[in-house]
């Protein structure tokens, strides 16, 4: 995917940019900006759906309610990559750009980031469930991110990036189903309910598949801020 790292940061600037003021994307805008890298929408493609959008607002008679959310501008997002899509095909594929040269990574850098994680996972106080410690699971995490920074250090070379962010998003999801597993039913739907009430406004504007995965995004990320871990891949550098 081009501008493969720049993805979280150029939506959120190109929404800001076309709603006019400053406005901080909230929880829900975040989840859905991931949904979207999960299901492969290029990042032109998402550019040219919150354009469309906007595009869309700004030619109604009257426009007293500001855009408040990104997901206002999913509907539009979603036809614009089948546009693109359908328009590729029968095209020839341009080669994929290394991820590593996208932002300029260097080995340090990339070391350091998983060592301060390393560190939070290791500080964490989680609760533990019938048969299963959140901590044991993050604390085994924390001594993989030591290793793998350990071995990026020492060979002072860019390790292949779509693999490191591969196993980087694997130890994120078996974290996540801990903290699912050990945390109250109650904290859970509470959770789950705050998910609903944000998305009830934009269900219309976006299949069913994905407001499926927004709801799990949501959580997920509602869960690592409960216990206070960070986000372990490389968009968060």
């Amino acid at each position: 995917m081009e501008n493969y790292f720049n993805y979280f940061a150029e939506i959120e600037e190109h929404f800001q940019k076309r709603r006019g003021t400053g406005l901080l994307l909230s929880t829900l805008d975040w989840a859905l900006i991931e949904t979207w890298k999960d299901a492969g929408i290029p990042l032109e493609a998402a550019l040219r759906g919150i354009d469309a959008a906007f595009e869309r607002y700004e030619a109604r008679p009257s426009r007293t309610r500001k855009v408040n959310s990104l997901a206002y501008c999913a509907q539009e997002v979603f036809a614009t990559a089948e546009d693109m899509k359908e328009a590729a095909v029968g095209t020839a594929r341009d080669k994929p750009t290394d991820a590593g040269t996208v932002r300029g990574f260097q080995p340090a850098e990339i070391a350091a980031f998983l060592r301060k994680n390393a560190e939070a996972l290791a500080a964490a106080k989680l609760p533990q469930g019938t048969g299963l410690s959140a901590q044991a699971i993050a604390l085994e995490t924390a001594r993989t991110l030591r290793d793998l920074a350990n071995k990026i250090a020492e060979s002072k070379s860019l390790p292949r990036l779509e693999d490191l962010e591969r196993r980087l998003t694997v130890m994120e999801e078996k974290l996540f189903a801990a903290l699912l597993a050990v945390t109250p039913d109650d904290e859970v739907l509470s959770v789950r309910t705050e998910a609903d009430r944000e998305l009830a406004p934009y269900r219309r504007k976006m299949p069913a598949a994905q407001i499926g995965q927004l709801q799990k995004q949501y959580v997920h990320k509602r869960l690592l801020e409960r216990y206070g871990l960070p986000r372990l891949s490389l968009f968060y550098m």
